[in-house]
């Protein structure tokens, strides 16, 4: 692969990263209840991310812009999803004795945010072979670059989850931890119903 391509790619994929979006939330929500949370929710969120990006790299994303039921299905499941979080950390009491979920809660979160989210699909699509090289065979350059994604990702969120972590002292105040809660359970909530009301 030409080092043009792949220096564009690393750009357009960090730039991707920055954008803020439900990962950002879930995270910044779960880094309240320690390290251990808020990497288990990346790892979660980039698993969801690595079966759009190989599904997209194997045409089998195809499927979501075939299948208006499909796509919609999803979109809906995503956005209940997105609203239930929201709605849950809005009416939460937190309480600095509390103990921090499992790990595995974490992930399952992470997981189903981005499973559930059909536009990451068909961004997917769009995105990866634009970065394929002219002549040359797209499935194995494909995945290289759909792995590659999702290494990119995983390195920004592992960024936002060590500054979190440093600051963690200033988050868990009692007067800070109940806000960032609101807050990120607030986003959350906008980001589901947009999704309902935006049908592409």
């Amino acid at each position: 692969m030409p080092l043009d391509n792949l220096v564009a790619f690393i750009a357009a994929s960090f730039l991707i990263a920055l954008s803020p979006g439900p990962g950002t939330a879930m995270v910044l929500r779960q880094s309240v209840h320690g390290r251990k949370a808020a990497l288990a929710t990346v790892f979660g969120m980039e698993v969801g991310v690595a079966c759009w990006a190989i599904a997209a790299a194997l045409g089998i994303s195809v499927l979501l812009t075939a299948s208006e039921i499909a796509y919609h299905g999803l979109r809906i499941a995503g956005a209940v999803f997105l609203i239930y979080l929201g709605v849950k950390a809005l009416i939460s009491k937190t309480k600095p004795e509390t103990a921090p979920p499992p790990a595995s809660h974490a992930f399952r979160s992470g997981l189903i945010v981005n499973l559930a989210n059909p536009k990451l699909g068909v961004f997917a699509i769009s995105f990866l072979p634009q970065f394929v090289p002219a002549g040359e065979a797209g499935q194995g350059v494909l995945l290289f670059l759909a792995v590659f994604w999702v290494v990119i990702d995983t390195v920004w969120y592992l960024i936002i989850v060590s500054i979190l972590h440093t600051i963690r002292g200033w988050l868990s105040r009692p007067r800070v931890r109940p806000a960032l809660e609101k807050l990120s359970g607030s986003v959350l909530l906008a980001l589901g119903v947009r999704l309902v009301l935006d049908p592409r």
